[in-house]
């Protein structure tokens, strides 16, 4: 139809003055691939609440509660490579149609793990669902970082990024709301009702109030799968320059780029510090407030509100600072918090905590702009790696339920978050100046 289109990249570049962050030429696809920050952020905020609803419903630890992270971001972890391959030899558009069709199904499983109420069921639905969130962040960072001028590649990021967390606060509201029935028995209530016969009914009305939300998410999802199949997507530069070359990347090269290697290990940590703060936040609250599930729920609700509003300030003060210094400065200030939240448990610590969340909002994207940058044709699997590293969300909300189930203390617990911020503080400050020396 016409001419062939020119890479994208090439249509970003600015001849004078400040470069544009995106192409109006290109708006439906951007579009299309910012919303699905948000669609990736209703799950994985929703995972919080289950933590809390399965506690009750199935009667179990923190520490088997804290499974559902690892469920989830397994995920992450097996499909993110695979993914990627995908992707490499199609496109980013097939990857995002398969990850939406995924994610969709997985929220469907939840009807028939509700029906027979078994929790392994539930933690194969959540694998699944993440198994298709994987493609679309494995797909939808890269797309973005280079879907125009390298210089803004961080803010454009960050501000696709931004509507993750609305995304989250969609996910613990609707938890909160429609999850939480705000049914919390004392052990005389949970006698009496065993005595009548109808404690059982009780924990399934519990375990069954999940299944709607998710019905109406996968339902969504779906529909946006079928949106993207129709739109017709811009060949990236990267894209445009492997065709040429024949050259789809190796491996191996990744590993000889200083700033992106310390990047994965950033973001492992990074993912494991939100994750953790947030899946026992509830907890936490309750813990040291005596506060109600849905008061939780609702203070849960605000620090990701807060997350929201540090994200799009943060894409506005990267006109000004530079993104790695920025966030090297967020890291310092998530360490005094994390300690303050350790040693001063109630609600000092809950304020502490919950303001965390504001400065951990610009890490996640400009960590990966910073790492996959100079990637080249090794983008797509650099930006597996960088998912892949996603891993972190799995590993500490256990090790947390463990540290709590060894002290008693979801304060204590919280005090792994401490070296995160620290290796993040150090990463922006330092470890991706190497990259400035790759340029």
């Amino acid at each position: 139809m016409g001419q062939p289109s020119k890479p994208v990249t090439s249509q970003f570049q600015s001849t004078g003055g400040e470069p544009r962050l995106f192409a109006s030429g290109y708006t439906l696809p951007f579009f299309l691939v910012t919303a699905l920050f948000l669609f990736w952020g209703i799950p994985s905020s929703m995972n919080d609440i289950l933590i809390k609803q399965f506690m009750k419903s199935f009667e179990i630890t923190r520490f088997k509660a804290g499974l559902i992270q690892s469920a989830y971001y397994m995920g992450y972890f097996l499909l993110s490579m695979p993914a990627a391959l995908i992707m490499r030899k199609y496109s980013y558009k097939a990857g995002l149609v398969i990850g939406l069709l995924l994610y969709s199904l997985g929220t469907f499983l939840f009807w028939p793990a509700a029906m027979v109420r078994q929790y392994w069921f539930f933690l194969l639905a959540l694998f699944i669902v993440a198994s298709g969130a994987s493609f679309l962040e494995t797909g939808a960072n890269p797309f973005i970082a280079v879907l125009g001028d390298p210089r803004t590649s961080e803010r454009r990021l960050n501000f696709s990024q931004a509507f993750n967390p609305v995304g989250a606060v969609t996910g613990v509201l609707v938890g909160t709301v429609f999850i939480f029935s705000g049914i919390e028995l004392n052990s005389s209530q949970m006698v009496a009702l065993k005595a009548a016969g109808e404690y059982n009914a009780y924990l399934q009305h519990e375990t069954m109030r999940v299944v709607r939300p998710y019905l109406v998410i996968g339902s969504l999802i779906f529909v946006w799968a079928l949106l993207i199949m129709r739109t017709k997507f811009p060949k990236i530069a990267e894209e445009a320059q492997a065709e040429a070359e024949r050259e789809k990347g190796r491996f191996m090269d990744l590993f000889h780029h200083r700033h992106f290697v310390l990047g994965v290990l950033a973001q492992f940590l990074y993912v494991g510090a939100q994750v953790g703060t947030w899946s026992y936040f509830i907890q936490y609250v309750q813990d040291y407030t005596h506060q109600p599930e849905k008061v939780a729920g609702f203070f849960l609700t605000g620090t990701l509100v807060a997350f929201g509003v540090g994200r799009f300030s943060a894409t506005y003060l990267m006109k000004y600072l530079a993104p790695g210094k920025l966030m090297g400065l967020y890291g310092i200030a998530n360490c005094v918090l994390v300690g303050i939240g350790v040693l001063m448990p109630g609600w000092v610590g809950v304020i502490a905590l919950f303001l965390t969340s504001f400065f951990m909002s610009l890490m996640f994207p400009t960590i990966f702009a910073l790492g996959i940058k100079e990637l080249g044709p090794n983008t797509k699997l650099g930006g597996s790696l960088m998912v892949m590293s996603i891993i972190g969300g799995a590993v500490f909300p256990p090790i947390e339920g463990l540290i709590y189930g060894a002290t008693h203390s979801m304060a204590i617990a919280m005090g792994l978050l401490f070296f995160c911020y620290a290796f993040i503080t150090h990463y922006g400050f330092a470890g991706c100046k190497v990259l400035a020396r790759q340029a």
